[in-house]
């Protein structure tokens, strides 16, 4: 009877964080900074990167907690055995110590650092690192936090934002992780492209002058493969403003685009629509039983997932 009486319990607090959370524009601006990070993190020490972000956001509050102000803590850590500097603030108790990190990458360091050494985290590097509701409930039973709703609140939290999807990251990605949003200049050549993340793939935006011989110097990608990833059989770059994927591109659009089909304006070709939404022509022909020498017109409706 107490078994079941404690199963209810726990299915009605699923219920109730899961209508409890709701998107939230803080959060994915917090994803949309952090995320190379936790990826970056994940790919050092197999930590699943939506747990790393998770957590960021439901310790910090999105970077906005008086942890995460004050003393650049992002997952709650506190002192123990900790040399470093710290601050203090009121939680289980009051006035406990706290880590205190100068900036927020010392901070996720720390954290990846902190589960991989201690010994009661030890069964959770033995999982898949797809197995983000794994990590969750075994972060919830090795003691990290006392809330009895923890490990539904991160995985409310993944499937909300699709963090999962940051986890099947690769070498590559980490590469692209490290360029992205930087800042570097090259001599005599203007500063680097910045690396977006679209669709499961890498993208860049051509500027006036590029090629794909000096893409492929500046991204390590063979200019050959940068045209066959792009479609382009002559191997030149048609216009600036273009977008270049860096991978091959998907058979479909993101999920976002399920139920959303794309209404051809004027001046748009099955290609600049494929690259639109990052998907091969190909794919979209066949998506919708098109032969490839059919003309679009305007207006025509196409579905792209």
């Amino acid at each position: 009877m107490k078994k079941i009486i404690v199963f209810i319990i726990s299915v009605l607090a699923c219920i109730n964080v899961d209508a409890q959370m709701k998107w939230n524009s803080k959060y994915q601006a917090y994803i949309d900074k952090y995320k190379d990070l936790a990826i970056s993190e994940m790919l050092k020490y197999n930590i699943p990167a939506s747990i790393t972000l998770a957590q960021g956001l439901l310790e910090s509050g999105a970077g906005l907690s008086e942890l995460a102000v004050k003393g650049n803590n992002h997952f709650g850590i506190k002192c123990h055995d900790w040399l470093g500097p710290t601050t203090y603030h009121n939680d289980d108790e009051m006035n406990e110590c706290f880590r205190s990190y100068n900036d927020v990458r010392e901070s996720y360091e720390d954290h990846s650092k902190f589960l991989a050494k201690q010994q009661r985290y030890r069964r959770l590097f033995d999982l898949k690192r797809t197995d983000y509701k794994g990590w969750a409930y075994g972060l919830k039973q090795c003691g990290y936090a006392t809330s009895p709703t923890y490990a539904q609140k991160l995985i409310g939290i993944i499937e909300l934002y699709k963090l999962y999807n940051y986890d099947t990251a690769n070498k590559f990605d980490k590469f692209m992780v490290e360029r992205s949003a930087v800042s570097t200049k090259v001599p005599q050549q203007g500063s680097l492209h910045q690396i977006h993340i679209y669709n499961k793939n890498y993208c860049l935006v051509v500027r006036k002058g590029d090629t794909f011989k000096s893409l492929a110097k500046e991204t390590g990608i063979s200019y050959r493969k940068l045209a066959k990833y792009n479609e382009h059989k002559k191997k030149n770059i048609r216009y600036d403003g273009e977008v270049i994927y860096l991978k091959k591109k998907q058979k479909r659009a993101d999920k976002a685009y399920k139920k959303r089909p794309h209404v051809v304006k004027a001046g748009e070709s099955m290609y600049s629509i494929a690259q639109r939404y990052g998907i091969r022509t190909s794919s979209l022909y066949k998506m919708n039983h098109l032969s490839p020498e059919y003309s679009i017109k305007t207006g025509d409706v196409l579905r792209v997932r």
